[in-house]
């Protein structure tokens, strides 16, 4: 359904082996054997390296992660070893407040690195991570255990829903070990002691958090050099935010659709979940200013119009340059709550940070594994969720972009399910884009796309064994906006949903994953229409060049 055939149509001058090989890149016809399929170059590949940061189906998205997607993250120097401030690795006494103590004591000198060598060390508080260039390091995810014993809603409060309802907001936001910006983690705790919804975002959810620092002139989806109004108050180095507002006839979203047919006739103003997340707001640092030209980090990931109002502004000062490394986070075991109930036995969120990341960390027993909350630029490398399984082992929301989540595991849980729980699996919502999962093995779980329309976003050289459900309420509008690309997917038991999109997904791409088939949870497009996306090598999962589209991309670009 929607499946371009333009390539189709051109092997009508092509004959013999040829003809074969070009139908079944196209989608067009079955698969050839695999021996005869192996290693072919895509099409849709050699298409993209025409125009890579233009192209209408796949996005741009090789410097996603930390420091543009570095190799390796820094290597901050040793400041403080958390038994020096009385933690003991016997698992006999709280360590919270001792390492809680060390992270402060570094952060406030300037940055380093906190050591937790090897041991188990109960933690009866969340461990906080409130200054840039601070990093907490074990020993390794097998030699340093943070055992969690308490739950966010019994360390904080209970964090109710800001849509009414009995709803936990520990079901989406909040971890036992949080990296999150002092100011920030203040007004977030205050707003939950007051029952008050607290602001998550880069400006806050009232959106009134920022200052203009100067108008931006049109531009074009792929720019890296804009015009600007006003350069005075612009940097080499500088983090700011890009923001445009939508317009009364919604064509900001409708350009995140990709601009066809069906998002021009969808209704978009009782959507009003999914309206609220706009102004879309991006975080990017600043490498160069030249009169009235700047050149960014990454290159712009929408077009830039007049009547969406666009300018760079202020953001909330965030947490930069800090990680977690070496440690599994334990919490105790207790059983999996029923949905949007979870009491916050979570793992490690980000939370209004850039260019942070977490390395070789294991969380075990939680309600929800590895969170991206407005976190921009991080990576995500060598996780693992594992246990009694988890409402969400990974998710990204509250526009969250340009992340990097690789070499990840989601393991199959140790417990039976029970009843009244949802399993998501990698999760991503709220216009976030322009995020990459690479190199996956997940043994339960499915690609959840949670409704509020996240596009440009990429899956690639993942196993799945696909038994998950995706969420979302109605008025958080369409799954899928413009330019969603799985990308060598191999599902170990047939299901379509969520990962064979080429039928849902509008200016989507589908490529080299399994044969799969409908059964389950079968979702109807939002959009009406020619959805203008691409089949190719259905059937064929590893038989494609390049194997993983992220590292293609990092590679063409170097």
């Amino acid at each position: 359904m929607g499946t371009d055939r333009h390539s189709l149509s051109r092997r009508t001058l092509l004959g013999g082996a040829t003809a074969v090989a070009a139908a079944w890149a196209a989608g067009g016809i079955a698969a050839p054997p695999a021996a005869a399929a192996a290693h072919a170059t895509s099409p849709l590949w050699r298409e993209y390296r025409r125009a890579p940061c233009t192209h209408p189906q796949i996005p741009y998205v090789g410097r996603a992660g930390q420091r543009a997607g570095a190799e390796r993250p820094p290597r901050l120097p040793v400041r403080a070893d958390v038994r020096d401030h009385g933690a003991r690795g016997d698992g006999s006494t709280d360590a919270a407040p001792a390492i809680n103590r060390a992270i402060a004591e570094v952060g406030e000198r300037g940055g380093g690195t906190v050591v937790v060598p090897p041991g188990t060390y109960r933690v009866d508080d969340v461990i906080r991570i409130g200054h840039s260039n601070v990093v907490l390091r074990g020993a390794g995810s097998g030699r340093t255990t943070l055992l969690a014993t308490r739950n966010l809603t019994e360390l904080i409060g209970a964090y109710g829903s800001r849509y009414g309802g009995d709803k936990s907001s520990w079901s989406w936001a909040g971890g036992l070990i949080w990296l999150c910006p002092q100011g920030r983690w203040d007004s977030l705790t205050e707003a939950i002691r007051s029952k008050a919804w607290p602001f998550e975002g880069w400006t806050g959810n009232r959106r009134d958090e920022w200052t203009t620092l100067t108008t931006v002139a049109p531009a074009r989806r792929g720019d890296r050099s804009i015009t600007v109004h006003d350069t005075s108050k612009l940097r080499r180095g500088q983090l700011v935010l890009l923001r445009v507002a939508d317009d009364a006839g919604h064509t900001l979203l409708a350009h995140m659709a990709g601009d066809g047919e069906g998002a021009a006739s969808y209704v978009w103003d009782d959507k009003t979940k999914l309206t609220s997340y706009v102004p879309y707001e991006w975080p990017v640092r600043i490498t160069a200013v030249a009169r009235d030209r700047v050149t960014l980090e990454r290159p712009l990931p929408l077009d830039v119009r007049p009547e969406w109002d666009p300018r760079l502004t202020t953001l909330v000062s965030p947490l930069t340059g800090s990680g977690v490394e070496g440690l599994t986070l334990e919490a105790v075991l207790t059983p999996q709550a029923p949905h949007l109930l979870d009491k916050g036995y979570n793992g490690v969120i980000f939370q209004c940070a850039y260019d942070c990341w977490a390395d070789d960390v294991i969380v075990r027993h939680v309600d929800n594994g590895f969170g991206l909350v407005a976190a921009s630029a991080c990576t995500l490398r060598r996780t693992r969720v594992e246990g009694r399984g988890s409402h969400h082992p990974y998710f990204c929301r509250e526009g969250s972009h340009d992340n990097l989540t690789e070499d990840f595991t989601i393991a199959q849980r140790t417990v039976p399910a029970p009843a009244g729980t949802q399993l998501h699996g990698i999760n991503v919502e709220g216009l976030s884009s322009h995020n990459v999962w690479s190199r996956g093995v997940m043994e339960m779980g499915t690609f959840d796309t949670h409704r509020g329309m996240p596009f440009a976003n990429v899956r690639t050289e993942i196993t799945v064994n696909n038994n998950g459900r995706h969420g979302g309420d109605a008025g958080a509008g369409p799954l899928y906006g413009a330019r969603f690309t799985h990308w060598n997917v191999t599902v170990t038991n047939e299901r379509a949903g969520l990962i064979r999109i080429d039928g849902i997904a509008p200016y989507s791409a589908t490529v080299a994953i399994s044969t799969v088939r409908e059964f389950d949870q079968i979702d109807v497009p939002d959009f009406t229409g020619d959805l203008r996306t691409r089949l190719e090598a259905y059937g064929c999962p590893g038989g494609v060049r390049p194997a993983n589209l992220y590292e293609a991309q990092r590679e063409l670009t170097r």
